[in-house]
């Protein structure tokens, strides 16, 4: 049963015409259709729009015709308001909005193959911490497309679900935002997540690029939970991936920190 089918048959119910909301609910149960409507962020409301193939798109500080019209250009179909997220629905998106977007599907149809291995490889840093846009090239075998991915990062139609936020600038400097806002907004965001700001910026200033633990002899990107776990007695700063190897330490498993440099 197609969506113009559904349709038409709620519009020849009755003399009345049905209510405005009814369509939208009946299209997200049967998976047809696309449809938006508000929900909470760490930025205040945004608008969030769904359809057959996931999450195709959240947008703050518009209104609902520029957002009508913005994902009628991203996806080509026409998008409907309704008055909530279906509630199977509500509870992912919310907690994807804040910060855990992993189990979010999210619908990338439209973009080219190095858009989406760019917003894939970004949905896997972890909540409360960040990575570089060197770190994201790498993560896709594209060392040299750093300029792309920040181009990428900053069309990203899913923001806060797909958390371009986390990513920052070579030196941990925090670098432009696509959302409303720009960097203030992805201050907030970091911030609400558990990431300082302020810790981001004096790393740059002090040109540290990695943490080391002396116990462990192994080094990491700064706001890696395994780099957190040494004690300041024990924590050493490296400038640069060739630093830290030639004190004779080795890069974590886990944050990857070569790919950071």
């Amino acid at each position: 049963m197609g969506e113009d089918v559904v349709e038409a048959g709620l519009r020849d119910l009755g003399r009345r015409p049905a209510p405005e909301t009814l369509l939208p609910a009946v299209l997200g149960r049967l998976g047809l259709g696309y449809w938006y409507a508000p929900a909470e962020s760490p930025l205040g409301t945004v608008l969030v729009a769904h359809g057959p193939a996931g999450v195709v798109a959240v947008r703050w500080g518009e209104s609902p015709e520029a957002f009508e019209a913005w994902v009628r250009e991203r996806i080509g179909h026409t998008v409907r308001p309704a008055e909530r997220l279906p509630e199977r629905l509500a509870a992912v998106v919310e907690a994807g909005l804040r910060g855990r977007g992993r189990d979010v599907r999210c619908d990338l149809g439209g973009l080219s193959d190095f858009h989406r291995d760019v917003l894939e490889a970004t949905r896997t840093i972890p909540l409360g911490e960040v990575r570089t846009y060197g770190w994201v090239a790498r993560e896709i075998g594209r060392p040299g497309a750093v300029r792309a991915v920040g181009t990428a990062l900053g069309h990203n139609p899913i923001p806060l679900v797909i958390p371009c936020h986390r990513v920052v600038q070579g030196d941990w400097r925090l670098g432009n935002y696509s959302g409303d806002g720009g960097p203030d907004s992805k201050r907030r965001v970091l911030a609400a997540e558990g990431v300082d700001p302020g810790e981001l910026e004096a790393l740059a200033r002090s040109r540290v690029r990695f943490h080391g633990s002396d116990t462990t002899r192994i080094f990491c990107v700064p706001t890696c939970r395994h780099a957190r776990r040494a004690t300041e007695a024990h924590r050493v700063t490296f400038g640069s991936e060739a630093a830290a190897r030639a004190a004779g330490y080795r890069p974590c498993k886990v944050c990857r920190p070569a790919a950071a440099a």
